[in-house]
């Protein structure tokens, strides 16, 4: 596994984890703050040493070490949280059920699930208002 660090095109900087170069190539990764999938590598710096121990360790000591950022993901978690709390969860069908209530052919009610860059890009050009749930890193635990 490879820790990356992003940027979309609106400077939001984030980490995804991915199997290979090839599979961030490959996939169609999104801003988890503006949902942009214009999304390139950031600048990172080496990871040292080789054991999967070590990189626990790294991750805890870069969380402590900027109390902001473990803030923010705590937030981000408490908000996510009130989503799937009192939502209901559509899975794959998420940009049909959007697209049903946005329309009024189904009673509106909060929802969430998973679409796909290309879904995601179709609601917002139909004018269909949403927003993405952030990945966190715990997600990748």
């Amino acid at each position: 596994m490879i820790l990356f660090n992003l940027r979309c095109d609106h400077e939001h900087e984030f980490e995804a984890w991915f199997r290979s170069g090839e599979d961030f190539e490959k996939a169609a990764t999104e801003c988890p703050v503006c949902g942009s999938a214009k999304v390139e590598k950031a600048i990172m710096a080496p990871a040292l040493g080789s054991s999967a121990k070590h990189g626990k360790d790294r991750q805890t000591l870069a969380a402590a070490a900027d109390p902001r950022r473990k803030a923010i993901f705590e937030a981000l978690k408490e908000m996510r949280k009130q989503v799937t709390d009192n939502a209901d969860y559509v899975g794959g069908r998420f940009a049909e059920e959007a697209r049903k209530i946005h329309y009024n052919e189904t009673e509106a009610r909060p929802i969430y699930g998973e679409a796909t860059g290309e879904e995601a890009k179709a609601l917002i050009e139909e004018g269909v208002e949403f927003h993405p749930l952030p990945n966190l890193p715990d997600d990748r635990n």
